[in-house]
């Protein structure tokens, strides 16, 4: 029996103890083996590179095998996979020999979303891991007690995910490949909908039916941009829902009024429902673009059961979640950030909310994401890098994909006066310890591995203040 040769449901839960986890230290996976671990399943897991996933992991005593072997899966009922893991994969080959059942994980973090009796999902092109760790940190301090699943480490509870003893689930729900498709979910967010991920959707109108149809499976309420004319595509003959807006008009159920910006970037301002206060915000993180995000999440926390002070008390206590605007700190005068951003949209607000800090210099380290990504977007890529005072490029992060298409980071600096294009992660801290200048701030920002560099940064720069 295989997921392809037989189809399998939800009452697979039911019958099976024994659940196996093909690359554990997934972002994605890991929340998922904390779940099924505190519902009583004996799990087992393997992966290839040690992390601070795999750790919490193993202290749950959940086994963790290094490296894929057939041997792992012994004695396993299910096995889990993402979808970065091929069907020649040794374990996932071994289940399919052994008939074992085999199981994507977006398929069972839809399973899972069914087993809450309020599962909130938050949905849209950019913005998603923020506006759901912001809202997990409202539930949180509000004793709510939630199960929750980021794309991103939540600094409040140290790991992207947690399992609750209670009804209530968050979620994160990604649009590539249709994967929100899965869920089940209660009340949604669509915060925006973009031009991305083409190489599976192909149009901008396809992305806007899958959010369509991820507003159909949602069974109560949806909190929507009122300001997004693709998100209003979206939800046209949407019926028998509630359905909450937000913006920045008092035109939208959810609105800021009296806003104000302090210490460069930060807003502060009181939440607005319906022409009602319903409580006054601070915010601890950067942009224009998460006040936004901060109205959808309170919209939510407040369906969820959170009070106007459960919000008022904890929002401002958010500083962010991992690789979203994540500031390490000042070294020897030079601020380091690092960002998620791997889209020019993404890229222009995170740039616009550094510069609004008030900095000398605003570097931007740029690992662009895939080669079909900075083809479509070059353009796009180099006029939003332009808002930097100096750019650096690391050679692109191909990630599943080939390059037939010959281009490379040279092509996008071509495009930006004055960027430096260098080929490792090593020359590029080299060259911004020796370059970067007090007052200055250092941001890298990229879908892929770039953090790495991020930290080779960090540790030049302290190492030159230890002996200045």
């Amino acid at each position: 029996m295989t997921e392809v040769s037989k189809p399998i449901t939800d009452e697979i839960l039911n019958t099976v103890k024994r659940v196996h986890f093909v690359g554990i230290g997934g972002s994605g996976m890991c929340p998922l083996a904390e779940i099924l671990h505190s519902r009583g399943y004996q799990l087992t897991g393997s992966d290839v590179n040690e992390s601070d996933n795999l750790a919490r992991i193993r202290s749950l005593g959940i086994p963790v095998f290094m490296g894929h072997k057939a041997e792992n899966i012994q004695g396993t009922q299910l096995v889990v996979y993402t979808a970065a893991v091929k069907l020649d994969n040794p374990e996932l080959k071994a289940a399919i020999d052994q008939g074992i059942p085999i199981l994507e994980r977006s398929r069972l973090l839809g399973m899972v979303s069914r087993r809450y009796e309020t599962a909130v999902a938050v949905s849209g092109t950019h913005g998603k891991t923020t506006t759901t760790s912001m809202l997990s940190q409202v539930l949180l301090g509000a004793g709510l007690d939630p199960t929750l699943v980021i794309g991103g480490r939540l600094p409040a509870i140290g790991s992207n995910g947690r399992a609750g003893k209670t009804d209530l689930m968050v979620c994160e729900a990604c649009e590539y490949v249709d994967t929100f498709l899965q869920l089940s979910p209660d009340i949604s967010i669509i915060l925006n909908i973009d031009s991305d991920h083409l190489d599976y959707f192909g149009t901008l109108e396809n992305i806007i039916k899958s959010f369509h149809k991820f507003a159909r499976i949602t069974s109560r309420t949806l909190i929507v941009n009122g300001e997004d004319q693709n998100v209003a595509k979206a939800m046209e003959g949407m019926e028998g829902k509630e359905i909450l807006t937000f913006g920045f008009a008092d035109r939208y159920d959810y609105y800021p009024e009296n806003l104000e910006r302090f210490d460069g970037s930060y807003y502060e301002f009181d939440l607005m429902h319906k022409g009602e206060k319903v409580t006054h915000l601070r915010l601890g993180v950067p942009g224009r673009h998460n006040v936004l995000n901060a109205l959808a999440a309170c919209a939510a926390a407040l369906k969820a059961g959170a009070t106007p002070q459960d919000i008022e008390q904890n929002i401002d206590q958010f500083r962010g979640a991992g690789r979203r605007f994540e500031i390490y700190g000042e070294f020897g005068g030079v601020t380091v950030v690092d960002d998620y951003a791997h889209h020019p949209t993404e890229i222009k607000a995170t740039l616009q909310a550094a510069k609004d800090l008030h900095h000398q210099k605003v570097w931007a380290v740029f690992q662009p994401f895939t080669f079909s990504r900075t083809v479509m977007w070059l353009e796009e890529f180099a006029q939003t890098l332009r808002l930097a005072d100096h750019a650096i490029l690391s050679p692109i992060m191909g990630s599943r994909e080939v390059n037939s298409w010959g281009i490379s980071s040279e092509d996008l600096a071509q495009r930006i006066p004055g960027s430096v294009c260098l080929p490792t992660f090593e020359a590029i801290a080299d060259y911004v310890a020796e370059h970067a200048e007090p007052g200055d701030l250092v941001l890298t920002m990229g879908g892929g591995d770039i953090y790495k560099c991020t930290r080779m940064i960090r540790d030049r720069l302290a190492a030159a203040k230890e002996t200045a």
